[in-house]
């Protein structure tokens, strides 16, 4: 670890050390993705009106912070600097709750008060990859960065998630033991089993792309690859339209929208590039979904319109050396993984349904449509304590 970072978390301590005697009467959520915010609107709605809600938002975040603005929720944008340091750890000290949607290295050298609770509501209700700890990489770090991860892990109170196989996954990846395990469901994932949401998503992507309508569609939505080497392999826009009464619909993260270029180049018709739709609402008009190690499977399966769901791994190899995905992997997913082009060509033109239930009843165990009315009474109760 540099000295510049080891400063900044001193700087940290120290900020939280002057604050310790704050009254702790706020409520704060750091916001990385945008994915949780009617849970965030909702919560929000519930508090008294003498507590304070804000909400600390990443620069990638900022559309959806100005969604919550806009329903009348503060919002900051905060990146790490001295002005974090100086704004906003004296107000995160003043928290009794604090809700975290990703490991926020900032709280290695934050100073964690008895009566606050930090809680963990990660990104995803399940995990095809690796982290923290399980990760491989994470054995290649010094000793000093090592402590490091620790001490943010260590800083998590409780988390919230939507099956025992989740909670196994952080006790392994952070070290923490099963008492801080909170089996409660995933919020988000209750708009996948909400009709007037799933109608609702279903018309905004057809007012969009009303081409979509009356065909099958294909979404392929693999997860992020920090590696700039990254590359899709020849041939895969072919195997992806190879049923001709389908639409390919290609969703990359926008970090990798570059890599899109060869599928564009082919100039097929019925491969399409809706940038601006967000995957939520296409989960809900595909018929089939084509990833790999992405969480986006875990939301997918609850849809009522999902018919098959295929794991095209053409670089596991590579993938299980960095960040790797869980050893069990193939005792639960619900189909068998693919890795060559050719193979994936064949299964799009089978289209054999895929079983769904024993995936769910592993990773989705508590997503039964009320896990958000489960999180906010627990944590509208701890505030009454």
């Amino acid at each position: 670890m540099n000295k510049l970072k080891v400063v900044y978390l001193w700087l940290i301590r120290f900020l939280s050390i002057l604050n310790l005697w704050q009254p702790r009467k706020k409520v704060v959520y750091l916001m990385s993705f945008d994915n949780n915010l009617d849970f965030i609107k909702q919560f929000a709605q519930q508090l008294s009106s003498r507590t304070r809600f804000v909400v600390l938002y990443r620069p990638e975040t900022e559309a959806a912070a100005t969604d919550l603005a806009a329903f009348g929720i503060e919002t900051h944008q905060f990146t790490d600097g001295i002005r974090f340091v100086l704004d906003f750890v004296p107000l995160l000290m003043g928290a009794r709750l604090i809700f975290c949607d990703n490991y926020y290295a900032f709280l290695g050298g934050f100073v964690h008060p008895k009566n606050m609770t930090i809680v963990q509501m990660w990104h995803a209700n399940g995990a095809i990859k690796k982290f923290g700890w399980q990760d491989p990489t994470t054995d290649k770090r010094s000793d000093t960065d090592k402590k490091r991860f620790q001490e943010v892990y260590d800083h998590f109170d409780e988390y919230v998630v939507s099956s025992q196989a989740m909670g196994k996954v952080f006790e392994r990846s952070y070290h923490e033991g099963a008492d801080h395990i909170q089996l409660l469901g995933y919020p988000r994932s209750d708009q996948y089993l909400n009709p007037e949401w799933i109608s609702s998503a279903r018309q905004r992507i057809f007012r969009a792309a009303p081409e979509l309508k009356s065909h099958r569609v294909i979404l392929y939505a693999p997860t992020y690859r920090p590696d700039n080497s990254f590359k899709l392999p020849s041939g895969l826009g072919a195997a992806l339209s190879a049923d001709p009464n389908a639409i390919v619909v290609v969703k990359l993260h926008p970090v990798l929208r570059n890599r899109e270029t060869a599928m564009q180049k082919i100039g097929n018709p019925r491969i399409k590039f809706y940038h601006e739709l967000p995957t939520d609402d296409l989960l809900t008009v595909a018929d089939t979904l084509v990833t790999d190690y992405s969480s986006v499977a875990f939301d997918f399966s609850l849809l009522p319109n999902a018919n098959s769901m295929i794991f095209f791994m053409f670089d596991l190899d590579r993938y299980q050396r960095d960040p790797g995905i869980q050893d069990d992997y193939a005792d639960w997913l619900p189909s068998k993984p693919l890795f060559t082009v050719s193979e994936l060509k064949q299964a799009i033109i089978n289209q054999e349904p895929t079983d769904f239930h024993a995936f769910n009843h592993h990773w989705n165990t508590y997503n039964d449509g009320q896990a958000t009315k489960r999180v906010i009474d627990r944590y509208r109760n701890l505030l009454k304590k």
